[in-house]
């Protein structure tokens, strides 16, 4: 008796491969988003460019290098911010194209379904969804932190200080909270101006009682220390006391003072998490923070939801053969699509909804009109 060999399983990989046709119609989107991006960038960098002319540049007398380089900080972050636009027109774009030479004509001609090449084209943006958030984010989020920090310093230099408006801290542990009040703060000498320090004592019932407050005219942060300049302080039922100087201990690492509460737009993605834990250890609200968080993560999503929906949606009006209304109807979907996700962040942002429904519902919502308008187009 013999016994044979079990037979070897192969996976059809070769489904999983693009063909020439999807391969096409891929290169062609790649190439009209990058047509859409190129339009999109030089809008933003010539009205950034304008802005900080009109801006920093009327402070202070800066270059036309100069600018240009705080531009190219700045710009980053706001295209970035543009990318479903991108996504959207370039889609859109692409398919307009295919549509006059009478591409998409042939191909549903001969049988291919609009899923084998629309698919592939979603599939690419979430790709370029995800290298947004983990790469190219961080990186603009960076750099427009750096563009605060030196549009603050230049200002600073001009008037003296930052006018920023007042700043509130807090920091302590269970026995004893300290809530920083400053009028002012200079970043560039890394020193909050006209602080005032009220500190309270948690008895071990869990009653906070006031104990003492301590006014003076800076407070620098440095070795987990603050540093008071020409410092008044007084307890609870008793006569103020002058200092030249005062040390007082501090939980806040070097600097955080400045850096913690810098704007959500300007805190890069793999920094979020640890900067939530901080603002809420402080007793801040994070909520700004943790919609930014969800926005990102929903970022993929949104991509491949405008580009099945600028697909699906140029598909259904071929059969029409209305280009015209097509150019306007995305234009109209674009800046719809604008102010709802701008209304549902501005929502998030008021804690009317939470942060997670807030984020996830635009794209969530985009990517089911899509959905349903292909079936619809291709399905009948």
């Amino acid at each position: 008796m013999t016994v044979q060999a079990p037979k070897s399983i192969t996976l059809p990989v070769s489904r999983l491969r693009l063909g020439g046709i999807e391969r096409y119609v891929l290169s062609q989107q790649v190439r009209s988003l990058g047509i859409a991006l190129a339009v999109i960038s030089s809008l933003v960098m010539l009205i950034d460019f304008v802005e900080i002319s009109r801006g920093v540049g009327s402070d202070v007398d800066l270059s036309a290098i100069r600018i240009v380089g705080m531009m190219l900080l700045k710009s980053p972050a706001v295209i970035i911010q543009l990318l479903p636009f991108v996504f959207l027109f370039g889609t859109l774009a692409a398919y307009v194209g295919l549509n006059r030479r009478s591409e998409l004509v042939a191909m549903r001609a001969a049988g291919v379904s609009a899923w084998r090449f629309v698919l592939p084209a979603a599939g690419a943006a979430f790709v370029l969804g995800v290298l947004t958030v983990t790469a190219l984010g961080p990186a603009a989020a960076s750099a427009d932190g750096l563009f605060q920090r030196e549009r603050t310093r230049l200002s600073g230099s001009a008037n003296g200080v930052d006018a920023d408006g007042v700043i509130w801290l807090r920091e302590g542990e269970d026995q004893r909270q300290i809530v920083i009040r400053a009028a002012h703060q200079d970043r560039a000498n890394a020193r909050l101006l006209g602080v005032t320090f009220f500190i309270y004592t948690t008895a071990p019932d869990g009653h906070r009682a006031f104990t003492e407050r301590l006014d003076a005219a800076s407070a620098s942060l440095s070795a987990g220390r603050w540093h008071l300049i020409d410092a008044v302080g007084a307890q609870t039922g008793q006569r103020a006391v002058r200092y030249a100087t005062l040390d007082l201990p501090s939980s806040l690492a070097d600097e955080e003072a400045f850096e913690r509460f810098a704007r959500p737009q300007s805190t890069p993605f793999w920094s979020l998490p640890g900067q939530i834990r901080r603002i809420e250890n402080a007793g801040f609200s994070s909520t700004a923070y943790r919609l930014r968080l969800q926005q990102l993560l929903a970022t993929p999503l949104m991509f491949a939801a405008m580009s099945i929906l600028a697909a699906a949606f140029s598909l259904r009006l071929m059969r029409l053969g209305d280009l015209a209304k097509m150019s306007a109807a995305a234009v109209v979907l674009g800046f719809g699509f604008f102010f709802f996700n701008q209304s549902a962040a501005a929502f998030g942002s008021a804690e009317v909804i939470p942060p997670f429904v807030a984020a996830w519902l635009p794209p969530t919502l985009t990517a089911l009109a899509a959905l349903t308008l292909l079936f619809y187009t291709e399905d009948g």
